[in-house]
């Protein structure tokens, strides 16, 4: 059903975190770009078996957290 190793383990966990934070954050400012943002970040890897597609991914949604905010 899903790839799971080491490495997709680590990145979902990275990036979900990542998502989470940036989902309260945008929550509580009323950003609703970063909660959006947030929330991509930590459905996507659910959806992506691929390693490097998952980091490469991550690595431009975590960077468009950087341009969307306020």
């Amino acid at each position: 059903m899903f790839g799971m190793n080491a490495g997709t383990l680590i990145g979902g966990f990275l990036f979900g975190s990542i998502g989470f934070v940036a989902f309260v954050y945008g929550k509580r400012v009323r950003l609703w770009k970063m909660m959006l943002c947030g929330f991509a970040l930590m459905t996507f890897p659910y959806f992506v078996e691929n390693l490097s597609l998952l980091f490469a991914i991550g690595l431009i949604g975590s960077a468009a957290l950087f341009f969307l905010r306020d």
